[in-house]
């Protein structure tokens, strides 16, 4: 299923860059975005030139990340590439308003390219060099793809004018969000902290309510002394049923709740109290 879906996330992506964005000279960030100049100002099809230019800085990254991220990345870049070069083909393009199609070109290249990391492949070796250079230097992964960008968007404004230079930067922007939300909204949970004197009362609560467990932490305020944290990890659709019981009449809990980017190991509703009260 993996496998699959690096596929169709290639498919997808190649359809909203060929079909969407090329026709009307908006440009990508990163590699890609070079490979469209290259492109345009050689004989040289978007599809030969983006796996060429990709190479060098796929196989430089996979030392770091493994065999089998290059392997995966392999695939992607290869199905990326044909499914461009048949969609060239078939002579197929839409050329809408160039707002529509920064908008959903940049949905749709987004959408593709978050299955293809989600399922541990890369469509663009920028972000490998990225992580590489960020540890040999003070700047973060996102300042060099940021500074890298830059560059290419102000070769975009050369050549095709000011006009398509902002919306390729539009367009990167959109992607990168999708991108996000592809691979952390799906699964997206929340972090929450309760400060209260009746730790066990609403933990009781929250544990009948939603089937969630919480941990338990010793906190001393200032002025009011000791109380009870609980720390609870919880779903965005949870989240309301959890507010009206920290707003009960008969409970008083201050509560702070926070985005959460990644949960490794274990976490699922435990579905035998006696753990709970161990």
């Amino acid at each position: 299923m993996r496998y699959i879906m690096l596929v169709v996330g290639a498919v997808v992506a190649a359809f909203g860059l060929e079909v969407i964005l090329v026709p009307s000279s908006i440009l990508d960030g990163g590699i890609v975005g070079v490979s469209i100049i290259v492109s345009t100002l050689t004989v040289f099809p978007l599809s030969v030139v983006t796996v060429v230019l990709n190479a060098p800085f796929v196989l430089v990254g996979s030392r770091q990340l493994g065999r089998m991220f290059l392997v995966r990345t392999a695939i992607s870049m290869v199905c990326f590439s044909l499914f461009i070069e048949i969609f060239r083909r078939c002579h197929i393009s839409v050329m809408v308003d160039p707002l529509l199609a920064t908008v959903f070109g940049g949905i749709i290249l987004g959408a593709g390219a978050g299955l293809i990391i989600r399922n541990g492949g890369c469509l663009d070796g920028t972000e490998t060099v990225a992580i590489l250079i960020s540890k040999k230097t003070p700047l973060s992964v996102g300042q060099i793809i940021l500074f890298c960008n830059v560059i290419i968007f102000l070769a975009a404004g050369l050549l095709f004018g000011l006009d398509r230079a902002l919306y390729s930067l539009l367009t990167y922007f959109i992607t990168s969000k999708v991108v996000d939300y592809i691979n952390t909204g799906f699964d997206q949970v929340k972090a929450v902290m309760i400060i209260t004197d009746q730790g066990r009362q609403i933990a009781d609560d929250i544990y009948s309510t939603l089937g969630r467990t919480v941990t338990f932490m010793k906190g001393e305020g200032l002025i009011s002394g000791e109380k009870v944290v609980l720390y609870c990890v919880i779903t965005r659709m949870e989240l309301p049923t959890l507010r009206k019981i920290i707003e009960k009449d008969d409970y008083s809990a201050f509560m702070t709740i926070s985005d959460v980017s990644e949960i490794v190991g274990h976490h699922i509703k435990s579905t035998q109290k006696e753990k709970y009260f161990d």
